[in-house]
């Protein structure tokens, strides 16, 4: 009899260590509700948090299109008039838009506040996904830790609830990652992992550069080359750019494809640089680190610790940095669809602190609110603050007489898709030259070239004079004289930001003609 409790306790034991990995590993592809609640919770948090504008794309790329999709008004952009945008991703938000009209329910409020909303819901769907994904690699404790960094982010945190076609590409990579043969992975499928790839590339075709390697790793190792191409790449491939040029089919009245005018106008012939152009080092010196604020100290450390399967994700975080380090044009978002590899890194580190693991964990939460609530509150609001008052001339008596011109850097404040009222509005223009003309300056750079002698010229008679101007505040003094004799007064100014540059100012200003006086 002891010698059978013996044997039973043996093959419990046995049992547990050989297998017990895999159960953890098993119980990883369904994370805990309470953690898909918490992350909702926080994300739905995180949206309401974040009022601030941080680049025109998100606007003006989506739900600016969206808006004219539904409700036939609305401007597109120059990219939408050469054909280097495509309808998939502002489609979606039309969706919304349509459902909203449909119920009535169409108001200003909504129409910003409900795509925002939809995008904090994946967020959160995408944190879950990632936890489970390291759960499933490694064991629970490993995979919280990663989901703390995760949702510790500053980054993450300013840029995830936002329409951007970069964040949904970003969602869209860790949907995809979770079903990608990492090797060890049992919950590998190549079908839904190239599938989910293939959409983020019709949504934003610069996704492909990050899959590279990822995809090309797969290639090698997977020993049915043959079946992969054949029932997988092929089959997708054809299904969603069948998709992608129906979409646009319908929207632009002709077969257009797209992705390809993207990557020629971007990467081929790097014509991004008419909006800035910075130094090769500039994402290795400022981009990532930036991007990963305290995080990155730990990111370097987790490289070091990480198991070696992990090592195809840095390689392809070096690769999308090195390819990206070519481009001339660079900006943060950029680099942020490969942000979540980097927490896979940050997590191992913090999982593997002996002494001072509360500490680093402590250090992390709180150094990444600090920057978290300053550019998600503070930092560049004026431009979205300044809506509400146009806003209101839509409810005014005499809003087929109101004309709003935005004297700004083109693009500065949404447009329509922030008003939803047939407004006279007008912006300064700044296309770039696609016919090789070495002297075209666009409106905006001509009109600051001489802001006065513009306006006077452009406004040669009363009549054809706005109702409101709006302004930042280092461009007063330059037109205080126009301002003036045309009968302009200050009605309003509004906070923007604690640091000014340039043609930005720290403040806005709301000028309305005085002899207009029936409007707010």
């Amino acid at each position: 009899m002891p010698e059978a409790v013996r044997l039973r306790k043996r093959r419990s034991v046995l049992y547990s260590s050989a297998g017990g990995a895999a159960a953890q590993r098993g119980a990883g592809a369904a994370a805990p509700a309470s953690l898909l609640a918490l992350a909702l919770a926080l994300r739905t948090l995180n949206c309401f948090l974040v009022q601030t504008s941080f680049v025109p794309d998100e606007y003006w790329q989506s739900l600016e299109v969206a808006h004219r999709m539904v409700f036939n008004y609305g401007y597109l952009t120059w990219e939408w008039t050469s054909n280097l945008r495509g309808y998939s991703y502002p489609l979606i938000f039309a969706s919304m838009y349509k459902a909203l009209q449909l119920l009535a329910k169409d108001n200003v409020q909504l129409l910003i506040w409900v795509p925002r909303l939809a995008q904090a819901v994946l967020a959160a769907f995408a944190d879950v996904k990632l936890y489970s994904l390291v759960q499933h690699l490694e064991n629970s404790e490993t995979a919280k830790f990663v989901f703390f960094c995760q949702l510790c982010s500053w980054f993450t945190w300013y840029s995830c609830t936002r329409t951007l076609t970069n964040t949904m590409e970003t969602i869209l990579t860790i949907f995809a990652l979770s079903y990608y043969p990492i090797k060890g992975s049992k919950m590998g499928n190549s079908c839904k992992y190239l599938a989910l790839v293939a959409l983020a590339i019709i949504i934003r075709p610069t996704a492909v550069i990050p899959w590279m390697p990822l995809v090309f790793s797969h290639f090698l190792q997977e020993q049915r080359k043959a079946d992969l191409i054949l029932h997988n790449c092929i089959p997708v491939g054809l299904v969603t750019v069948g998709t992608s040029l129906i979409i646009d089919r319908v929207f632009f009245g002709e077969w257009v494809l797209v992705q390809l005018n993207f990557l020629k106008f971007n990467v081929l012939q790097n014509l991004g640089t008419f909006y800035g152009s910075h130094p090769w080092h500039w994402y290795l010196t400022q981009g990532l680190p930036v991007v990963l604020g305290p995080h990155l100290p730990f990111f370097v450390h987790g490289c070091a610790l990480a198991p070696r399967r992990f090592r195809i994700l840095l390689l392809a975080l070096l690769w999308t940095l090195l390819v990206y380090s070519t481009l001339n044009h660079k900006e943060f978002r950029f680099i942020y669809p490969v942000l979540p590899f980097c927490m896979i890194f940050c997590g191992y580190s913090l999982r593997y602190l002996k002494a001072w693991k509360k500490t680093a964990a402590s250090f992390l939460l709180l150094s990444n609110l600090v920057p978290a609530l300053y550019t998600g509150l503070v930092h560049q609001r004026g431009t979205l603050d300044v809506m509400s008052h146009i806003q209101q001339l839509c409810n005014h008596s005499q809003q087929s007489q109101a004309f709003v011109f935005i004297l700004m850097p083109c693009h500065s404040t949404p447009f329509y898709s922030h008003v939803h009222c047939p407004l006279k509005m007008r912006f300064l223009q700044c296309p770039p030259d696609l016919t090789g003309n070495a002297s075209y300056i666009d409106e905006a750079d001509v009109f600051y070239s001489n802001p006065l002698g513009w306006l006077n010229k452009e406004f040669y008679n009363d009549t054809l004079l706005p109702s409101h101007l709006i302004l930042f505040n280092v461009l007063e003094q330059e037109i205080s004289s126009f301002l003036a004799l045309r009968g302009y007064e200050k009605t309003a100014t509004i906070f923007h930001t604690h640091v000014p540059q340039g043609r930005v100012g720290s403040h806005i200003s709301i000028y309305r003609r005085k002899t207009e006086m029936n409007y707010p």
